[in-house]
């Protein structure tokens, strides 16, 4: 997992409530277990006029104009704004990895379901909270005729709008340490490689028919 790092994005309003993991990434495509080649069929549904299934040449797909994904605008969005419950429904986690695979980086939200909101982290993804009046602002500003900016410093723990008063966040300190070293659930128990395998050696000779 990559070191979560400052950096400044455009935002892509997804203006929708309750968006569950089935519209985040179908079922069709929960067929792969890699955490890559998602991205083309995030809100497969929404995003596209016909029916998507795996293997599909998404270039040649007929895309449906009026979802905010295919808006000239968002082109390269790597933060997403969207409204309360977001990730709700099943658990899969192929939804942060498509969200991940497609270029987003954060998620700004009022809520979210608790499964999708530990996933994300768990991948790479900063799932931020903000209360439902800043992020009413924030789709104001990110709805008109220019893309929104935002820079995203998870170290201070700030987003900076412009010139315009930083807004802050909360987030787990744990969590925190994580996104930022960029250690998934292996990373950190890789940390504690010399004692696993210092226990491995010691449990060999205290019972060595275990390993007969």
């Amino acid at each position: 997992m990559d070191k979560f790092q400052t950096f400044t994005g455009i935002v892509c309003p997804l203006d929708r409530s309750n968006v569950d993991t089935d519209a985040i990434i179908p079922k069709q495509f929960l067929k792969s277990i890699k955490r890559t080649g998602f991205g083309p069929n995030l809100f497969d549904e929404w995003r596209y006029l016909d029916h998507g299934e795996p293997g599909m040449d998404n270039s040649a797909r007929p895309t449906n104009p009026d979802f905010v994904l295919n808006d000239p605008r968002y082109a390269g969005a790597s933060i997403l704004l969207t409204r309360e419950n977001f990730g709700c429904g099943s658990s899969r986690e192929h939804a942060p990895w498509a969200l991940e695979d497609y270029g987003f980086k954060v998620i700004i939200a009022p809520s979210y379901a608790d499964i999708f909101f530990n996933n994300s982290f768990k991948n790479g993804l900063l799932p931020i909270v903000l209360n439902a009046a800043t992020v009413d602002r924030l789709f104001e500003q990110a709805n008109g005729s220019h893309a929104l900016e935002l820079t995203i410093d998870l170290e201070v723990q700030q987003i900076r709008v412009g010139e315009a008063a930083p807004i802050g966040f909360d987030v787990d300190a744990f969590r925190k340490h994580c996104l930022l070293e960029g250690l998934d659930d292996i990373g950190l128990t890789l940390q504690h490689v010399d004692d696993i395998r210092a226990y491995e050696e010691r449990r060999q000779q205290q019972a060595p028919w275990l390993f007969d």
